[in-house]
């Protein structure tokens, strides 16, 4: 699909993903074009602009086109000299194959990630996204109507990333340095499109009222529609790639099946608002307090 600023938005998977083409992230963009970007978003859940050689200071540039930004993670150190850029760096045995929205287990988790590939292995290292809003849609009515009333305690403080050496598990003792849980609606509601979304992934550990059997059992059955092959998006990667996935409506998962080979990526977050359920009630912190350190407040 042509633009109305003259590039094209072509889309990858029937439910989730379009490639971004005819546009250079580098170069001052037009706030018609930025306009449009956001709009193709919210369409398509996460978008692929490929070969687009950004440096850190590019990649910041774009990211804060869509809003202010967070800082690179709660507990995790950034970059070095760069406090809103979180390395992605799978040669440390830190690989996070799990899936998982980013930093739910804080109140106002990111509005949007942006991925952005440095080192890339010859195979394999891919990045799965999945669109949660095609998960709901797929629930069984009775399904959806239970979905609708429940609320899910989310925690950094479980085994996220399972240590696999020395480096991995200083990684996982920073991870949990502070303890966070927050409870979030289980069905979230799109503060743009009014769409509503599973919110739970990884993070999410227990179901508010229920124990931890019961809780699990029904993670696990919505969770299985959200992992879907028809709602999944694969990004091959190639060096210089960047991604720009809606946090709110998506999860993701990078598979361990590229052996010892370096892949370096760099992430950068825009900050989100407390997500709401579809009774209008927000989300609440009850450990950890509200990570202003992290992420400021949206309105």
């Amino acid at each position: 699909m042509s633009t109305s600023t003259g590039f094209d938005i072509r889309r990858i998977g029937g439910r989730i993903g379009a490639e971004v083409v005819g546009v250079d992230l580098s170069a001052h963009l037009d706030p018609a074009i930025v306009t449009e970007i956001n709009a193709a978003l919210l369409d398509h859940k996460a978008l692929v602009f490929r070969g687009q050689q950004l440096d850190d200071a590019g990649q910041l540039r774009f990211a804060s086109l869509f809003g202010e930004l967070t800082t690179a993670h709660p507990t995790v150190p950034s970059v070095d000299g760069q406090p809103n850029i979180l390395p992605v760096d799978g040669d440390e045995g830190i690989r996070a194959n799990h899936w998982h929205t980013d930093v739910t287990f804080v109140r106002t988790p990111p509005k949007a990630s942006t991925l952005r590939s440095i080192v890339v292995p010859p195979y394999g290292g891919n990045t799965l996204i999945a669109n949660s809003a095609g998960a709901y849609q797929d629930l069984p009515e009775p399904l959806r109507e239970l979905a609708d009333k429940l609320w899910a305690v989310h925690t950094n403080d479980y085994d996220y990333a399972a240590p696999t050496n020395d480096k991995a598990a200083e990684h996982r003792k920073q991870f949990v340095s502070r303890k966070y849980r927050t409870v979030h609606p289980v069905v979230r509601v799109h503060p743009e499109t009014g769409e509503r979304g599973l919110f739970i992934g990884g993070f999410a550990q227990t179901v508010e009222g229920l124990g931890p059997s019961e809780s699990r059992d029904l993670l696990r059955i919505f969770q299985s529609y959200v992992t879907r092959p028809e709602n999944i998006l694969r990004v091959a990667w190639t060096p210089g790639d960047l991604v720009l996935f809606d946090n709110r409506i998506t999860q993701h998962y990078a598979p361990d099946d590229y052996g010892d080979l370096p892949r370096l990526l760099h992430r950068v977050t825009v900050a989100g608002d407390a997500p709401v359920g579809i009774d209008g009630t927000p989300s609440r912190a009850i450990e950890g307090g509200d990570a202003g350190h992290y992420t400021p407040a949206v309105a």
